[in-house]
């Protein structure tokens, strides 16, 4: 309908276009007729003729001469009306084209509207106001744990690693604490989560691997082959830089290796790349045992995990509790699980426990080790395991300066024997003893 009205309007537009030609070209041609019947006139007038003969044929051309101007005059004022036709047409379609300016509206106030936008904006600028003041104490907690670590401020406490039955004690877990001042104790659900947003966890994880490394030292003068195990932060384990400098120390201290274990989330391990595989087979071979932690999902390869230095798999006992009500995803008995990772050489152990009745239970499904606060929570470690060990007092034999050996020059005389090498002297005899020999 659109694309009509337009051609129609286009067609128009030509025809009153050509209108106006034509009005043009009639003007022009009575403009011509007036100037010939001028000429004719005068022609007339020049003529030698009676003015009886002349006077009909000058009335004749005066009245033609008076049409033609009369029907310029016609001529012209359609086009002026036609013109101010257009200029018309032209006001009204723009007055149709423009929109009609719409009155402002009256607004209307409703109290109750007005009194919950208030309370809207005053909710809005409270939890503004909120997240300002938590945004301000997380830096502030930040500070105040950047400049803890910096000055080492970190604390392990040991919680105890026990064997079934007889729970004896056969390892150690460090738990890291943070000393903010003397008063004040950090516990790893204070601190963890901002030293893993503000990328503190290489620094958090080289001190708490030297100080285990302390312990290692302290548990090798043990009988009983104890062990410490420690945990790295995800920041560290995702980063082959971090985890390049933690083997470097592992290395320099590799003759503790063999008292320290290090634990590594199961979903940590399953989204290693090749290159941190890489650094974990050189730390394994270096001695260091690893757990496999915070396990989620039992379906595991023994054969696999002991080729990656996976020595111990830790779950929490209720997880170990589902799979022995049938409640979890394994494809074997529960009570074989242990069996099938011991013929691996992987001993499972079983955390978080908190009574006795749990502990029955990982004894019936043959779990190698347990650990939980039914045993002892963690403790603080003594001053003195951190100490440095005393050097060795020096033996006689060290005391002993070793004699230079001699040697033979041609030409020189031999060098003076020590008086400890000279030949025993004889005895001095009386002249009794002689001549009671002599007499014999």
């Amino acid at each position: 309908m659109v694309g009509m009205a337009r051609l129609y309007e286009r067609r128009l537009l030509v025809q009153r276009e050509q209108i106006f030609a034509g009005l043009g070209e009639v003007k022009v041609r009575l403009a011509t007729n007036a100037i010939r019947l001028d000429n004719l006139s005068q022609r007339v007038e020049q003529m030698p003729m009676r003015e009886a003969d002349a006077a009909p044929a000058r009335a004749a051309i005066n009245e033609l001469t008076a049409e033609v101007g009369l029907l310029g005059d016609l001529i012209h004022q359609v086009a002026t009306t036609l013109a101010d036709h257009d200029a018309q047409l032209i006001v009204a379609q723009a007055r149709q084209a423009a929109p009609l300016a719409k009155p402002a509206p009256v607004p209307v106030i409703d109290p109750e509207a007005a009194r919950q936008a208030r309370l809207d904006a005053i909710a809005a600028e409270r939890e503004e106001a909120e997240r300002a003041a938590e945004r301000s104490a997380a830096d502030k907690r930040a500070a105040v744990i950047s400049t803890a670590l910096s000055e080492g401020k970190v604390e392990v406490h040991l919680q105890p690693i026990v064997q079934l039955p007889q729970r004896r004690t056969r390892g150690y877990e460090a738990l890291v604490r943070l000393r903010v001042d003397e008063n004040t104790l950090l516990l790893p659900e204070d601190f963890l989560s901002i030293v893993e947003q503000r990328g503190f966890g290489p620094t958090l994880d080289a001190l708490v691997l030297t100080r285990a490394l302390a312990i290692a030292r302290h548990l090798g003068t043990k009988q009983g082959g104890l062990f410490v195990s420690c945990n790295f932060s995800e920041a560290t384990w995702s980063s082959s830089k971090a985890l390049a400098t933690l083997s470097r120390i592992l290395d320099k201290y590799r003759e503790h290796n063999g008292h320290l274990v290090v634990e590594m989330p199961q979903r940590v391990f399953r989204a290693l790349d090749p290159a941190s595989l890489g650094l974990l087979g050189a730390m394994s071979a270096n001695g260091v045992r690893f757990a496999l932690d915070q396990v989620a999902d039992l379906r595991l390869d023994p054969i696999a995990l002991f080729d990656r230095g996976i020595r111990f798999v830790k779950a929490p006992a209720t997880l170990f509790q589902a799979e022995m009500a049938g409640e979890g995803s394994l494809d074997i008995a529960a009570g074989d699980l242990a069996s099938m990772m011991a013929r691996a050489s992987i001993a499972l152990v079983a955390d978080e426990i908190a009574d006795n009745p749990t502990v029955a239970d990982m004894i019936e499904l043959g779990i190698t080790y347990a650990q939980g606060l039914i045993f002892s929570p963690p403790r603080p470690v003594k001053p003195e395991v951190f100490a440095e060990p005393e050097a060795a007092p020096p033996t006689a034999a060290s005391e002993a300066a070793p004699q230079r050996p001699t040697a033979e020059v041609l030409g020189y005389p031999p060098p003076p024997a020590s008086p400890a090498q000279d030949e025993a002297k004889p005895e001095r005899q009386s002249f009794r003893s002689v001549l009671r020999r002599a007499s014999a």
